[in-house]
């Protein structure tokens, strides 16, 4: 099904690259990264193209809960521990100024734009909570501590941030589309120095920014070993309570809520792409127990770019092909990072200073207990007998029974019973 996003979202269709074309910035990607690129961009004055291989924001970002903060789960006390007091500061200034930058785009934006807090409570760490509270006033920000949160869960505690937001994303990126250059059902097949060679043209540019979700180049940065995918699911309740704010459970397989219009919007059963879990089976029993008398009248899933160190990938792709830039790794919390990749990548290729350079660096040091893991996963993926294979790495794929999908535990490339792609790093479909 749709998400409750598409209910009173229109976007105009664009045309499809028929010849060659010359631009400063070539954007591939048409989600919420690549047209906030290509947006920053043509605000400072430069020429730039997006580049979609199906259509504008039909991908990942139509199914986002659409949240907007710098409160990314219990991340602060990690990032001082392993980063550091002064760039765990940079992370929530990054996304603080993200948080900004959207509030006064949307002054003059009609979509659904509503300040909120946002919370993130646990249900049975309180360690946890108290650590996260004393990290933020070590980076300079005040939180507030709350014991009970209006939806139907027991809870140790949570941390609160004020003047956080949610809003509509479609309408918001219907808006900010107007005026920009975007290709549709134009896909781009590699990236050649400073041409992208797609289907039936050529577009030469100075610089590239890969914003497709999932990198789709191998060849350089590693991203495979790099990234993973895990897939959350989400229920709009019609008529639910009104829960006045933003939650989500500092653990893997917790449950979020928010509202939007006379709807409540219920997500969890999280699970990395191609392994078993709580999907939409999970969230329909928490809703006839606890939500009996609001009817499901949209689900959805989507699908999230998990990183090593939880920090995304912003800045340059490889250094072997320095004119190219890639924002992916979003960690569920697309919205900020969106922002800041357009803010970061907009300064990169402007050649101006930005202070968040090295802190989202996809070259830094990943040196974490995730990679061997993501190795195995791949190793035991590549190994597994399988009519079915993965055109993008040769993975086994696995038989989604809750969304009637072919996925791949490796990197999470998804693709239709049919075997039409869905979700990248593949770039095709399925061989018949």
């Amino acid at each position: 099904m749709l998400s409750v996003w598409t209910k009173n979202s229109e976007f105009k269709s664009f045309p499809k690259l028929e010849k060659d074309i010359k631009t400063d910035v070539a954007i591939v990607g048409g989600g919420i990264a690549g047209l906030l690129c290509a947006y920053t961009l043509k605000q400072q004055g430069v020429d730039c193209v997006v580049l979609e291989a199906d259509r504008v924001c039909k991908g990942v970002t139509q199914n986002t809960s659409a949240k907007i903060t710098s409160q990314h789960g219990l991340v602060y006390d990690k990032f001082i521990k392993k980063f550091g007091i002064e760039k765990a500061q940079m992370y929530l200034q990054a996304n603080e100024n993200a948080v900004k930058v959207y509030s006064e785009m949307c002054k003059n934006i009609d979509c659904d734009f509503e300040q909120k807090d946002n919370y993130v409570y646990s249900v049975n760490n309180s360690r946890k909570i108290n650590d996260e509270l004393h990290a933020l006033v070590r980076i300079g920000y005040n939180p507030d501590f709350c014991t009970e949160i209006p939806v139907p869960i027991e809870i140790m505690g949570a941390v609160k941030f004020h003047n956080q937001a949610q809003f509509n994303p479609l309408k918001f990126l219907s808006f900010i589309s107007r005026g920009l250059a975007i290709y549709e059902n134009t896909k781009v097949i590699e990236i050649r120095g400073k041409r992208a060679i797609t289907q039936n043209a050529k577009v030469t540019a100075d610089y590239f920014i890969v914003a497709t979700h999932f990198p789709f180049m191998n060849k350089y940065g590693g991203y495979f070993i790099k990234l993973y995918q895990e897939r959350s699911y989400y229920l709009a309740l019609q008529g639910g309570p009104d829960v006045n704010g933003m939650y989500v459970d500092e653990a893997d397989k917790g449950m979020s809520f928010r509202n939007y219009e006379n709807y409540l919007l219920v997500g969890g059963g999280d699970h990395r792409t191609g392994k078993d879990g709580g999907n939409y089976k999970e969230l329909k029993e928490f809703s006839t127990i606890h939500y009996p008398e609001y009817p499901i009248k949209f689900q959805w899933a989507t699908q999230d770019c998990m990183t090593l160190d939880s920090v995304p990938y912003i800045g340059r792709y490889s250094k072997k092909i320095p004119n190219v830039f890639v924002a992916t790794g979003f960690n569920k919390w697309g919205m900020t990072s969106s922002m800041v990749s357009a803010q970061l990548l907009c300064d990169m290729i402007l050649q101006k200073k930005n202070d968040y350079e090295e802190l989202f660096s996809p070259s830094r040091s990943m040196c974490t207990l995730q990679l061997p893991i993501n190795v195995f996963e791949s190793t035991i993926g590549l190994l597994t007998p399988s009519r079915k294979r993965c055109p993008h790495l040769g993975c086994a794929l696995k038989w989604n029974s809750a969304e009637h999908t072919w996925d791949c535990p490796c990197h999470g490339s998804r693709f239709e019973e049919d075997g039409k792609l869905i979700n990248n790093p593949a770039t095709d479909d399925l061989k018949k």
